[in-house]
């Protein structure tokens, strides 16, 4: 009989420690606040991380855009004497201008006394790439039109990454293409009806 007193005993004293309702309940709301402020900044943290992830991953992009950039127009006076053009001056980043405002820029343009190449480089060229290129040499023509200069255009696109059906689509509308061959350019090959459109 002792021994079922003490246990009694023992578990009058474990109810005496059980937390009321109220007290479990201002528990448990502590506890969800705790937890709703770690979440926050959890979350806080992981923004912060993914900001600085797209911002390291756009500055790579822009990067292997330069590198890719910079590859081609090192190359570019080399590839079209290869197709027989004569080239006297390159410029870079050539703008044409119109009531003081640019009216288009084109990555590179090649010239000689009777020609000039308009060339847009991109890291992976589209087909809206290619038909942006050739709204922008209808506007550099609008332009040299009003100037007088009868200078034949001739347009080319380059890209670090070039479907297969993207070349085709460019040498249908009557643009060269150059392709990164290893850490070269190259001409892509053309048909053997292909003949540049002169503007």
């Amino acid at each position: 009989m002792k021994a079922m007193t003490m246990m009694t005993a023992e578990q009058t004293a474990a109810g005496a420690k059980a937390p009321t309702f109220e007290q479990f309940m201002e528990a448990l709301a502590k506890s969800s606040r705790e937890f709703e402020e770690r979440s926050r900044e959890y979350e806080k943290r992981m923004n912060e991380s993914q900001r600085r992830i797209e911002k390291n991953l756009g500055g790579l992009g822009n990067s292997i855009g330069e590198l890719i950039e910079e590859m081609f127009k090192a190359q570019l006076c080399e590839k079209f004497t290869e197709l027989g053009f004569t080239v006297h001056t390159q410029a870079n980043s050539k703008r044409i201008y119109k009531d003081g405002k640019v009216a288009a820029e084109a990555d590179a343009l090649l010239e000689n006394g009777d020609n000039i190449i308009l060339v847009e480089i991109k890291t992976k060229l589209t087909g809206e790439d290619v038909d942006d290129h050739i709204e922008r040499i209808e506007t550099f023509r609008a332009c040299m039109d009003e100037r007088n200069d009868s200078r034949k255009i001739i347009g080319a696109v380059a890209g670090g990454a070039v479907p297969e059906n993207i070349i085709r689509y460019a040498q249908k509308k009557g643009l060269y293409v150059l392709t990164q061959s290893g850490n070269a350019a190259a001409i892509a090959d053309m048909p053997k009806n292909f003949k540049a459109k002169e503007w």
